[in-house]
């Protein structure tokens, strides 16, 4: 394991992405919104998918050369094409576009389509929750929790946040998959070769599995249930139905350089708090609600440890595999 500091990470990353076909401004988001998950104590998110990105870009599987455009649009609404490249250019262009509208009619949906696996939900919610609006995040990823009741994967972890805003403190973020745990664990489990606990995943034949190969050929188990996987199914709709983007089932797996361009489909939803009861009210009830959970010793507020990860990481870097760093051209 090697410390690096976040700016030597992201230069890492970025040139690591450009050598395999990314455009500059592709290159660049792409690291730094994969630093900012390592950051945040996300490495399933991190740069750990840099190498993976990198085979998709040489594969074909993703357009190194794509440039996302908004093709059409109304006064709450956006939809920004992806080209098929990785995900981090459309979503910055799709949020930025989405601020401007909320803060004009008071609401604003984007949707993305033709995209790519877009990281950690949550920061895509960073620039909405700094312009004092309320963002909401979606997107769907390639099948691996089935239909409640059946045995072949449909849906896949998909992805939620929110990020709330705050007068005078950080925003209280949630970020989550549908799946008991976050998929990218298995992955790293199985580059590993590392077991996965009893209750992440059953395998091809729908038996429970500690196998983290024979869950990736598998499927994930639904975080509670029946309702994760009801709730797995309204992302799907939201973000495919919506876009015009790919259903989970129709997107190849994700883990290698083998498949199709996988064209999935993400959705912001934007509220500016002044376009309802007003701006001070909002933040006003926030505090309360807050003030009221931490009146509780074990609360801790959604967000804050990651907040207190990612001050840590900008003064002392952070923790790399040496055979990942390797794998980046690291010296």
């Amino acid at each position: 394991m090697s410390t690096i500091s976040l700016s030597s990470l992201i230069t890492l990353a970025q040139d690591t992405l450009a050598a395999a076909g990314a455009n500059p401004v592709m290159a660049e988001t792409t690291a730094k919104a994969l630093v900012f998950a390592d950051a945040h104590g996300i490495a399933t998110h991190g740069v750990s998918r840099v190498p993976s990105y990198a085979l998709h870009l040489s594969s074909g599987r993703a357009d190194g050369g794509a440039e996302p455009e908004i093709v059409q649009e109304k006064a709450s609404a956006l939809l920004v094409d992806a080209r098929t490249g990785l995900a981090f250019p459309a979503c910055e262009l799709a949020i930025t576009a989405a601020i401007e509208k909320a803060r004009q009619t008071g609401i604003c949906i984007a949707g993305v389509t033709n995209s790519h696996h877009f990281g950690m939900a949550a920061y895509h919610l960073e620039p909405v929750a700094h312009a004092g609006l309320i963002g909401l995040a979606f997107s769907n990823s390639p099948s691996a929790i089935t239909a409640w009741g059946g045995k072949r994967p449909l849906f896949g972890t998909n992805p939620i946040a929110a990020a709330f805003p705050r007068e005078q403190a950080e925003p209280v973020v949630i970020d989550l998959s549908l799946s008991q745990v976050a998929r990218g664990k298995v992955i790293l489990a199985a580059r590993d070769d590392k077991p996965i606990p009893d209750g992440w995943a059953l395998d091809s034949e729908g038996r429970p599995t500690n196998d983290a190969k024979a869950a990736l050929k598998g499927s994930m188990q639904a975080a509670g249930g029946v309702k994760g996987s009801m709730l797995a199914l309204m992302v799907e709709v939201l973000c495919v139905a919506l876009t015009g983007a790919n259903f989970g089932y129709e997107a190849d797996p994700l883990y290698d350089d083998t498949g199709n361009e996988p064209r999935l489909g993400q959705v912001f939803i934007l509220i500016d708090p002044q376009a309802l009861a007003g701006q001070q009210t909002y933040f006003n009830r926030l505090e309360d609600l807050i003030a009221a959970m931490l009146e509780d010793d074990g609360v801790r507020l959604p967000g804050a440890r990651r907040h207190d990860l990612a001050n840590t990481a900008r003064e002392e870097g952070i923790t790399v595999p040496d055979s990942l760093l390797a794998q980046m051209g690291y010296q």
